[in-house]
């Protein structure tokens, strides 16, 4: 029997930043996006100060759905998507962030964007903050350091909410807001708080990371606030990197770590669906002097907006070991990652894990007693495309076919309950990490190289055909 829900929201996932392009038109203004440079799996990103004439920014062109945005929802329609999840361009709607009336130039482009995906029936899910700051918050004001900026946030989030109140009815707040527990990552501090982080000590960082943190799931509850009070059907959801740290053997420091890694992950999914934050972090702030202003105001703003679901990217696991310099079991991003023997790797080195994927599952369950909202799963990868325009990507149909059949398993044997399932990159796009285009994850290739040449021209892969199947069947056609 098939036990997902009776309207379960099949679709796929993109963010504005790596798909939209036209970075400056329209009135839009520079977001933090526009100011990372190319790179590859071997060669990080950089983050210049300001938008430099002799540097490549692939944001800036990325897929150019800020022109073909009728075709792409036409293809997503032809696959038969319940849903299609996206972002607002924060710069968009206000291009320096702290503008005193928004840009009606960008508020018109996802009302026709919106109104496109009604054409087809297409449920938008939206994200509000998908790594899309605008810059001039960054210099300003110190990004998500200045508590100044959640009245800047909650201005833009509340002119959505009632701009769309007719079209959009889910919505996120900010996307995978734990990514900066790697506080170590230049790149993950800027993307998740706006923080440049240059010549700071670790001990520097990581004041910095805990307190903007802090701003930004104030400025989530209260933006839950907002949503509600605008339309009570709303259903406003958080958005979590969730990717479980295994031990690396049962020896009780291995399993202690990883532990300790997972409370330092997804305390954040604590705050916004509890409404306060867990007993583990208020010691180890106490402890090292960490996330010194919180107000009573802030706490029952925590409390009086947790969310209606939780939202969640999946792509693998992580295994974790032990150090004996590390005596206190701090855990900081990837430092104590170890490769996992009993799994394989993708071609940029990340594990497969289908199993891990139930097991987030349960575990986000067992947690937060939410319904779940898998909005980002997927393969990056290298595609050919043969001399017929053919796109012959067995590997993707492969993964996702395998984390399907896990989900579904989830729902069935472990009684989850899932809202919908939006695979990431259903149509090409930057990748974030490394700024490739060649990192592959659509089912709709896109001709456009890793410089941003191409026709940028759109054919079906082998696995648009596959997924549609998948969506026709409701999950019970996986071959």
């Amino acid at each position: 029997m098939n036990k997902l829900r009776k309207v379960f929201l099949w679709g796929g996932a993109v963010a504005a930043n790596q798909v939209e392009g036209a970075w400056n038109e329209g009135n839009k203004g520079p977001s933090i996006a526009d100011v990372v440079t190319e790179g590859a799996a071997d060669r990080p990103r950089k983050i210049t100060r300001g938008v430099q004439k002799n540097k490549y920014y692939p944001m800036h062109q990325a897929s150019d759905f800020y022109h073909h945005y009728k075709e792409d929802i036409r293809l997503l329609a032809e696959m038969h998507f319940k849903c299609f999840r996206l972002s607002i361009a924060w710069t968009r709607i206000f291009p320096n962030g702290d503008d005193k009336e928004p840009n009606e130039d960008g508020l018109k482009f996802y009302e026709n964007v919106f109104k496109e995906c009604q054409k087809y029936n297409i449920e938008p899910v939206v994200t509000f903050s998908h790594f899309e700051m605008p810059y001039n918050l960054v210099e300003k004001y110190g990004g998500w350091t200045n508590r100044q900026v959640i009245k800047f946030y909650l201005k833009f989030v509340e002119v959505c909410f009632s701009r769309y109140e007719n079209q959009v009815h889910y919505w996120m707040t900010f996307n995978e807001i734990n990514n900066q527990t790697d506080y170590n990552s230049d790149l993950s501090m800027l993307a998740d708080s706006g923080i440049l982080i240059n010549d700071l000590s670790d001990k520097e960082r990581e004041e910095e990371m805990y307190q903007a943190s802090h701003y930004e799931l104030v400025a989530s509850a209260k933006a839950v606030q907002i949503g509600h009070a605008i339309n009570p059907d709303n259903q406003i959801g958080c958005m979590i990197n969730m990717t479980p740290q295994y031990p690396y053997s049962c020896k009780p420091e291995d399993i202690f770590q990883a532990q300790k890694a997972m409370q330092r992950r997804y305390w954040f999914a604590d705050v916004q669906t509890l409404g306060k934050y867990p007993r583990n972090m208020e010691a180890y702030f106490e402890e090292n002097r960490l996330r010194q202003d919180i107000t009573d105001r802030d706490r029952k703003d925590l409390l009086n907006g947790t969310v209606d679901f939780v939202g969640l990217s999946y792509y693998n696991s992580n295994t974790i070991e032990f150090r004996e310099d590390n005596p206190d079991f701090k855990f900081v991003g990837t430092e104590l990652n170890v490769k996992n023997p009993y799994l394989k790797q993708t071609q940029w080195g990340w594990p497969v894990d289908p199993l891990g994927f139930r097991y987030s599952l349960n575990w986000l369950t067992d947690h937060y007693h939410k319904p779940l909202f898998i909005v980002e799963n997927g393969i990056g990868a290298k595609d050919k495309v043969e001399s017929n325009n053919s796109i012959h990507d067995d590997y993707r149909i492969n993964y996702l076919r395998e984390h399907i059949k896990s989900m579904i398993e989830a729902i069935e044997q472990d009684g989850v309950d899932i809202i919908g399932y939006t695979p990431w990159g259903c149509i090409d796009l930057v990748s974030m990490g490394t700024g490739q285009m060649s990192k592959r994850y659509g089912f709709i290739y896109v001709d456009s190289d890793d410089k941003g040449v191409g026709s940028f021209k759109r054919l079906k892969k082998d696995s648009f055909y596959w997924y549609k199947k998948v969506i026709d069947s409701n999950g019970k056609d996986l071959f």
